[in-house]
């Protein structure tokens, strides 16, 4: 432990930045107020200096080769789980799955510690409106979800947890959020919020970290591969271990349709042929060969995700006999983990974020000029962010699978303002929804206007306490028929 720092003693400071070559953030110390001095040494105290100068000379001075995407890599598609259920039984993964939920064994992850500053809003992105005829917030679609699994499957009493990663930057806007909400009818001890872990930014090719302030060193956000760091940085780990949980669900805040806790997933992860229990993933077939997702493959023989930029475009375009896709499998973040194997890969975490590897980013940051003192608005990238991606936790599992779903039941993410030809924006997630309720209903015998176009005329917001699955909908409890051009929810 590094030892307690004086904020007002620069012999303190001066000596472990100096032997690190960080010594240039004490640069504007004469400047600062006692308050600014103070949060300034607690930043330094919080950063694992002696770690940080390894990343630095890694990462940051040097760039790492292309990794597991490199030509000495025996790369082929990952073998995964048909969502029609052939080869296993989906009734009886389902009923394990179920199982485990009664007893309290399942908890949901959500990391949301982004801004909705892309979408035009400013704000926790998971207080953006995702309801187009209700006006929900994306957390109240998964607070739903939670809610419709504990009251079909936790009849004895056990709850389903809630562990919600924010950032320092919406951590009080969130929990402010939910109190006014009043934890969208959760209970407050269900529903826990803690912080993802931070990294400094780097200038690139020197490695020094950037100041944003006179008094503040310019930090970031270290990357969903942090939220395994985090839940046992903050406590969470400890407390799902008290509660009796086994398995984490992970899921990302911007997808309303996410199955945030589905039965099926969770009796494949836990007890499917082919899994260790360990780390298990959904995928949707991509779109294209170009499309830009991660895609699970076999590397080396362990499960991995690749990045659309790392994935050899001759593998990315590789077609089957039948002119499929041969790397088909599309990431769309989301997970079941297991508690056990959370703990054994944080054992050991520090500056290194446990046994996750770092990824480069370059990015452009604002920053304060030593010389000057003034901020600087780079016009081109100036510095290094370091990111763990939670994906790659996927390969240290003894085994893991993968379970094919479809798009238009699960994944519908708003990461992108609405436009023409734009994806994933408040647009297309409306559209998706409204197809995915209009398949359901139909199954139930509603009747279902479309256009010209072969789309539904209408818009359908529906509810997870209404529905969870198709058949959940019973001819007879829906509408007849949507009238052309109506906005339903139910």
């Amino acid at each position: 432990m590094p030892p307690t720092l004086n904020p007002t003693d620069l012999s303190s400071l001066r000596p472990r930045l100096d032997e690190v070559g960080q010594g240039h953030v004490l640069a504007f110390w004469d400047q600062l107020s006692e308050l600014q001095r103070a949060a300034l040494a607690e930043q330094i105290r919080s950063i694992d200096l002696g770690g940080l100068t390894r990343l630095i000379d890694e990462h940051v001075r040097a760039k790492p080769g292309a990794g597991a995407a490199g030509p000495a890599a025996d790369i082929r598609p990952a073998p995964f789980f048909s969502r029609d259920g052939r080869g296993y039984d989906r009734a009886a993964m389902a009923a394990k799955g179920a199982e485990l939920i009664r007893a309290g064994k399942v908890a949901a992850f959500t990391v949301a510690g982004g801004q909705g500053s892309r979408l035009g809003y400013d704000g926790p992105k998971g207080c953006f409106v995702a309801g187009a005829i209700t006006g929900k917030p994306l957390f109240a679609f998964l607070a739903e979800w939670i809610l419709a699994a504990q009251r079909r499957h936790c009849t004895g009493g056990a709850v389903i947890p809630w562990y919600i990663m924010t950032s320092p930057i919406n951590h009080a806007a969130t929990v402010d959020f939910f109190r006014k909400h009043a934890f969208f009818g959760l209970r407050e001890h269900d529903v826990m919020f803690f912080q993802q872990g931070v990294m400094p930014s780097l200038e690139m090719g020197t490695g020094r970290m950037l100041l944003n302030q006179k008094g503040e060193i310019a930090l970031n956000p270290d990357g969903h591969g942090g939220s395994l760091r985090a839940l046992k940085a903050s406590g969470a780990l400890d407390d799902l271990e008290s509660r009796g949980v086994e398995h984490l669900s992970y899921t990302q805040i911007d997808n309303p349709l996410v199955r945030v806790i589905d039965p099926l997933f969770i009796g494949l992860h836990a007890f499917g042929p082919g899994s260790s229990g360990q780390m298990s993933s959904k995928m949707v077939p991509k779109a294209h060969a170009g499309e830009k997702v991660g895609v699970f493959c076999t590397v080396n023989g362990r499960t991995s995700v690749i990045e659309y930029s790392d994935l050899p475009a001759e593998l990315s375009a590789a077609k089957n006999p039948d002119g499929s896709l041969k790397f088909l499998a599309g990431s769309i973040a989301v997970h079941v983990i297991g508690v056990k194997f959370i703990r054994s890969l944080t054992s050991g975490a520090g500056a290194g974020g446990g046994a996750l590897p770092w990824h480069r980013a370059e990015k452009k940051v604002p920053f304060v000029d030593l010389k000057t003192g003034q901020r600087v608005e780079p016009s081109s990238n100036n510095a290094v962010k370091l990111e763990a991606f939670v994906f790659d936790a996927i390969p240290l599992a003894e085994s893991s699978i993968v379970l094919e779903t479809d798009r238009i039941e699960e994944f519908a993410p708003i990461k992108n303002a609405s436009a023409p030809g734009v994806a994933d924006s408040p647009d297309t997630c409306t559209v998706i929804q409204t197809h995915r309720a209009a398949r359901w209903l139909e199954g139930a015998g509603c009747r279902i206007p479309y256009n010209a176009a072969g789309e539904p005329d209408c818009v359908i917001e529906l509810s997870p306490l209404r529905a969870c699955e198709a058949g959940d909908l019973k001819t007879g409890e829906t509408p007849k028929a949507i009238p052309a051009g109506a906005r339903v929810a139910m």
